[in-house]
């Protein structure tokens, strides 16, 4: 294992969580019961939404998300290129195909709401935005699109618990809303994720196919509310546990101080590395408040992006990328014939983006460390020609 000087992401667990882990253990009940419940109701009133819905993880929520907005096979769902790949894969698991949108520029790396519009068809049944990094997307041209054409939006805010836009929280500005709590997001249970809505009938579908179609749960027929159940349609095993949901209020409480956190090693991140030539940072005059999830930059043309990330690692740094581009990998292309140039500004982000240390608990000096070795490495990155 790589001892890192400074690594990309670290765990920021207190003694409050081992309490809560321990608690629930002494409690006899473990599978998903009263403890999700109550996440369940702190996270929809922490959201501002009437439903949430704790699960197995970001991508079962997101799959539950497409199924409920009803997507299926004949289906289009518009999305971002530069996500990770699960946001797509969601729509490929109704049968939907997903319909890839650019990115806005090199300054905001969220979905061109302007592409999506030259994306529509007759088909077109949903749009999936990603708030890229824990930075909004621009919520109101997407939502005036989708209602002047008919379609649902679902917001993939895996990055983004706790960022908001005009003072609505990220995930409740579209039909649903998803969230992620893998050990690198702001708020994690290890594994573990959120859909929310406002509405009703999404609600009742996303209950009964979280867990398998059942009229009824374990929990309710073990507090005597019900004896038996029925099933009433296909559904999955996507339920989380007690142990997680656990540990999930807790995070939830720390979510706010710890997006601060974030906030405050962004803006010394940003001090040290705005005049540093053949680093651009993006999101420099984003809207909103951001969640803050990553620390990403931008290498400039002609620099040698692994060359950089080679260079960092041997002075002890932990970097990474965010994200290939989806509609490139290998399953997409073969599926469905793409191609580079047909996404001209997320290409171009997906070849340059490189992703520095970011959390909540990342010491100062740590940041003066990667700038300084930043600093050192880049001259060294010049792509032969």
């Amino acid at each position: 294992m790589m001892d890192w000087k400074v690594p990309l992401a670290d765990l920021d667990l207190t003694g409050a969580e081992t309490d809560a882990v321990a608690e629930t253990l002494r409690s006899g009940w473990i599978a998903m019961g009263p403890r999700t419940r109550e996440f369940e109701r702190q996270f929809a009133e922490y959201a501002g939404v009437r439903h949430a819905f704790a699960v197995a993880n970001g991508t079962a929520a997101l799959h539950l998300a497409h199924l409920a907005a009803g997507c299926g096979p004949g289906d289009e769902v518009i999305c971002p290129a530069l996500t990770f790949v699960a946001t797509a894969n969601a729509a490929l698991y109704t049968g939907a195909t997903p319909v890839f949108a650019d990115s806005r520029s090199p300054d905001d790396f969220n979905l061109d709401p302007r592409d999506v519009e030259r994306k529509l068809t007759p088909r077109t049944k949903a749009v999936t935005v990603v708030h890229y990094a824990g930075y909004p997307c621009d919520m109101e041209a997407i939502l005036s699109l989708a209602s002047r054409h008919g379609i649902a939006v679902i917001e993939d805010a895996a990055h983004a618990p706790g960022a908001a836009l005009g003072g609505r929280m990220a995930g409740a500005f579209g039909d649903l809303g998803c969230f992620s709590f893998f050990a690198n997001k702001n708020l994690t249970t290890g594994e573990g994720g959120m859909v929310v809505t406002n509405n009703d009938e999404f609600a009742e579908k996303i209950m009964r196919i979280r867990s398998h179609g059942m009229t009824t749960l374990t929990w309710d027929r073990h507090k005597g509310h019900a004896y038996s159940y029925d099933v009433v349609e296909p559904g999955f095993n996507y339920r989380i546990d007690e142990i997680r949901s656990a540990l999930g209020m807790v995070q939830l409480r720390n979510l706010d101080a710890n997006n601060a956190a974030r906030k405050s090693r962004t803006d010394r991140y940003r001090t040290l590395l705005q005049d540093v030539p053949g680093i651009s940072i993006p999101f420099e005059s984003a809207p909103g408040k951001s969640a803050h999830h990553l620390f990403p930059i931008l290498l400039g043309e002609g620099l040698d992006r692994r060359g950089f990330m080679d260079g960092m690692k041997e002075k002890g740094i932990q970097t990474s990328i965010h994200y290939p581009a989806v509609h490139l990998f290998s399953l997409y292309r073969r599926r469905f014939g793409h191609a580079e140039g047909m996404l001209p500004v997320a290409e171009s982000i997906a070849s340059r983006e490189v992703t520095l240390p970011m959390f909540p608990t990342l010491p100062m000096e740590s940041i003066q460390t990667v700038a300084d070795a930043a600093r050192a490495v880049l001259p060294q990155c010049r792509e032969s020609t």
